[in-house]
């Protein structure tokens, strides 16, 4: 028998995706737009919620003070996520709260001085916050000063399609524990909502109503209707009644005790809480957090490029989207949403999902963030969805994102062995150094970096908690230093270095220009 011929075994690399419905500049009808912007934004809701019920009853805050925070951080989101598709990158990214931020915002809130405070709800809850704010208002000049100087540009001169692999793979793998732990907590609810989501996504794709894939688009809405109406089900029939708090809190619908607490209508505004406090060791800790939001981030816009048809972004658009980023992170912290800013990477899978990369839902989505945050009691409606049911949606939208990082592979020389060498060793690195990080904080209730510099174990507990950034470290390191000026094709530098500059591809000018006309006092640089 013959041996095939190597043109029949392979696959061309591509600088696009295949099989995306609407790119980055094409959209939807307009009615089609905004049931897609509405996907959107409940997907956001999962880490909208999730963070602030959390952190609230740490600080001694009530149920309306959690209320207030969720509120606040989805009007941030909505204002960050337009400045960024207008002024930012402009790629379809929501922009949302960042889990990075919780180590050094946890450690602000057992700092001695304010755990001392005897008045466990008002006093103890504002001076907390207020610290928060501080500590996220002077720590944003971070990515400011990075963004706008360009120096972010000129550090993604040493990133190559190799290096990038582990960094854009482990936004999504890293995220793990985000994924089947939880919807195991509450298997009832969240095991019906995966196997639902995949049917629909996948299986019945093709299910066609005038002319639309009605099942595919919005798969993410009906089957959160249907489970969510099914654990409502189960909650109203008692189903909960004698299982512990933990099960409760994870499968009733009615333990978040946001709708009632939510005002009808709250428009939330800067320094709500009062004047922000200043510590510097509560800065240098969250520096940490802002450079792991930096990194993910950068491994998202590369990974939402791809997913919205788009070329790779120029390194002065991805500097560009950072410095937006930075002045997301300082609104953050104006208005006290007690998290950071990071590209929301659920969102990015759903672009995938749905194939359907365009810009103007993502906007519309952001919409529907600053709309719903507004009026109080029809958010809390829909953020009242037991996290589980987002967890199990995770599953399939995290491993999209990892996916399209394994994707840039194919730029690459994968039969060199130093090719396998780096991304083996970052990628393995990149999801074990933290599992170290979280297996060490969960037996001792501290991190392994435990010195008497309270600002310094939270900058290196940080910086090591986080999957991409420390593949970064590695992937980066490994990839300039072993070999590299006989590798450049073997890491995929000719493919990659068109895209370095604006004028670099003609695509790169209709996907990234700045609107209004902006160019022309922002030239490309």
């Amino acid at each position: 028998m013959a041996a095939p011929k190597p043109e029949e075994i392979s696959f061309p690399p591509m600088d696009q995706l295949q099989g995306l419905e609407y790119c980055i500049d094409s959209n939807p009808s307009w009615g089609e737009a905004i049931a897609l912007g509405f996907q959107h934004y409940i997907l956001a809701l999962g880490t909208a919620v999730m963070i602030p019920s959390f952190l609230v009853p740490l600080m001694g805050g009530t149920d309306g003070d959690k209320v207030r925070v969720v509120q606040a951080l989805l009007f941030v989101e909505g204002i960050n996520t337009l400045l960024q598709t207008l002024f930012g990158t402009r790629l379809p990214t929501v922009i949302g709260g960042s889990y990075a931020f919780m180590v050094p915002i946890i450690s602000i809130i057992h700092d001695t001085s304010l755990m001392s405070i005897e008045d466990n709800h008002v006093q103890r809850f504002l001076n907390t916050m207020r610290a928060v704010q501080g500590a996220l208002i002077v720590a944003s000049s971070i990515q400011i000063i990075l963004g706008y100087s360009q120096m972010w540009a000129i550090c993604s001169r040493f990133f190559s399609p190799l290096g990038m692999v582990p960094v854009i793979a482990l936004v999504g793998f890293g995220l793990f524990d985000r994924g089947f732990p939880v919807v195991g907590r509450c298997v009832e609810i969240g095991i019906p909502m995966l196997i639902l989501f995949i049917a629909f996504s996948q299986y019945l794709k093709n299910f066609l109503t005038k002319q639309l894939p009605v099942l595919e688009r919005f798969a993410l809405l009906i089957s959160i209707t249907v489970i969510w109406a099914y654990a409502h089900l189960l909650t109203a029939s008692g189903a909960y009644k004698h299982r512990p708090e933990l099960t409760q809190l994870n499968c009733r619908t009615d333990k978040a005790n946001l709708i009632s607490s939510a005002p009808w209508i709250k428009i939330p505004y800067p320094l709500q809480w009062g004047a922000p406090t200043f510590d510097a060791g509560h800065a240098f800790g969250m520096m940490a957090a802002v450079l792991v939001s930096l990194i993910e981030s950068t491994g998202a816009y590369k990974a939402a490029s791809r997913l919205a048809s788009a070329t790779p972004p120029p390194a002065h658009v991805l500097s560009r989207g950072i410095g937006w980023q930075g002045i997301g992170i300082l609104l953050n912290g104006l208005f006290g949403t007690l998290s950071g800013s990071t590209v929301s990477v659920e969102n990015v899978g759903l672009l995938g999902s749905t194939r359907v990369g365009s810009r103007r839902v993502i906007q519309i989505s952001a919409g529907f963030m600053i709309f719903f945050s507004i009026l109080g009691k029809f958010g809390a409606l829909f953020a009242s969805i037991p996290f589980t049911i987002f967890a199990a949606v995770y599953c399939v939208l995290f491993g999209l994102v990892a996916s399209v990082g394994l994707s840039f592979l194919q730029f690459t020389n994968m039969n060199s062995m130093r090719n396998l060498f780096i991304v083996g060793v970052a990628l393995f690195l990149g999801l074990s150094v933290p599992e170290y990080f979280r297996e060490y904080t969960a037996k001792a209730l501290h991190g392994p970096a435990h010195t008497r510099g309270g600002w310094f174990n939270d900058f290196l507990n940080t910086i090591f908690f986080s999957s991409p950034t420390v593949a970064l470290l590695v992937a980066v390191f490994l990839d300039n230093t072993l070999d590299y000026k006989d590798s450049a094709r073997d890491r995929g530098m000719p493919w990659w270095v068109k895209f370095r500059t604006f004028k670099g591809d003609s695509r790169n000018e209709e996907f990234y220009t700045l609107p209004f006309n902006l160019n022309r006092f922002f030239p490309p640089s």
